[in-house]
């Protein structure tokens, strides 16, 4: 079951949260590229915010520009053929500095938790570089790489020193 738009109480009366398409890309990249130069998120080439697209919940100004993002992307459950729930990992998330404070986080952390339950995922991870204080404040806590996925916990990079954040569902 996917879920083809989010709740429409995650809307605020300014923008519109919805899901990311191709044609997205290049605004998904220069939207991310700032937090990238700071080292709060990993840079991505555009080729990669197209072909994951289907992985992003944005905002949606009146005027049709993106104000947020952010990605869920679901791992089968390992070891493969185990009957646990798949594990989803949350990532490049975030929100242009003027509309932060304004909910825009919140409103797209709470819209890719829900698309994450239609997709029966058991459990979310992400990786900070950050305090991750709406995570905290959204159910995640401290955890252990070894308990996420194989594959994203390998791609972390050590020289980043990002903390692992997970939440049950």
């Amino acid at each position: 079951m996917s879920i083809a738009t989010p709740p429409a109480a995650l809307l605020p009366a300014w923008s519109a949260v919805r899901f990311a398409r191709p044609e997205d890309a290049e605004e998904l990249a220069a939207l991310s590229r700032p937090f990238a130069r700071t080292g709060a998120l990993r840079e991505r080439p555009v080729a990669l915010y197209a072909s994951r697209a289907a992985d992003f919940v944005v905002t949606e100004a009146p005027d049709g520009t993106l104000d947020g993002c952010l990605a869920l992307q679901v791992h089968a459950p390992e070891p493969a053929g185990s009957t646990h729930l798949s594990s989803g990992v949350l990532y490049n998330f975030c929100v242009v500095p003027h509309r932060q404070g304004h909910g825009i986080g919140t409103r797209l952390l709470r819209a890719a938790v829900a698309r994450a339950r239609a997709r029966s995922v058991g459990a979310l991870f992400t990786a900070t570089v950050g305090g991750g204080g709406l995570f905290l404040r959204h159910g995640f806590g401290p955890a252990d790489p070894g308990t996420a996925p194989a594959v994203w916990t390998a791609s972390l990079d050590p020289r980043r020193n990002a903390r692992v954040l997970a939440r049950m569902l």
